[in-house]
């Protein structure tokens, strides 16, 4: 398993490297945007974890830039910042972010972090396709069609839309997706799921309206 950390300090950089090759990861460190943005795409990593006030390039500008390119676009990409405020988190998840942690953090949380992540992205066996109505998804091959034309999702939204379609008419709580998708459970976080959602809709285009919002709880996903 492999790992690019973007960091510029290089302190907190060498603390999660050394946390990780403790479990077995191999990784790599860049201290600015631009050349971390140039070693994801050379070495293809199961996980970025990516800072967002960075020199030469910004995180935002290396999530959305990564996020773009077919050969990056499945990556998932933890976003850290020393920023709490709402807006940080909501203009991380619009850019393509998978999850976000705020300095200073744990190295243990950024490690179930990152283990929640990656537990979901382990799909193992033959081809398996589900659909709803115009919506068509190779769990796979990370495919996900409507009306017959390819979009492209995050890691993210990708589990995102796969739960709501396998749970298609059932309703899903904010808190149970935020401990499906992410791995951990707080109240205070609810916001992300509905981040997601929204990004999630825009990209369905005529298939935007199956996912329902449930007042006052969740979503669910109906069949037109």
């Amino acid at each position: 398993m492999k790992a690019v950390i973007i960091e510029d300090e290089m302190d907190l950089a060498e603390i999660i490297s050394f946390n990780l090759e403790k479990e077995g990861w191999r990784t790599f460190i860049a201290p600015d945007g631009k050349s971390g943005f140039d070693l994801v795409t050379k070495e293809l990593p199961d996980i970025v974890i990516l800072d967002l006030m960075l020199p030469e390039m910004s995180g935002i500008e290396v999530c959305k830039t990564l996020k773009r390119k077919d050969i990056t676009a499945s990556i998932p990409i933890i976003m850290v910042t020393a920023k709490g405020e709402e807006i940080d988190r909501v203009v991380g998840f619009e850019v393509g972010a998978d999850d976000y942690l705020v300095k200073p953090f744990s190295t243990r949380e950024l490690l179930l972090r990152i283990n929640a992540i990656l537990r979901r992205s382990k799909l193992q066996g033959a081809s398996e396709v589900i659909s709803a109505g115009p919506i068509f998804i190779d769990t796979v091959r990370h495919l996900v069609k409507v009306d017959e034309e390819e979009i492209q999702l995050t890691f993210t939204e990708f589990k995102l839309l796969l739960t709501l379609v396998s749970r298609c008419g059932r309703v899903q709580s904010r808190e149970q997706l935020l401990t499906e998708i992410w791995g951990y459970n707080s109240s205070a976080d609810t916001r992300t799921v509905d981040t997601h959602l929204t990004r999630l809709r825009n990209k369905l285009g005529s298939a935007k309206d199956m996912i329902q919002t449930v007042r006052g709880y969740g979503y669910k996903l109906e069949l037109p």
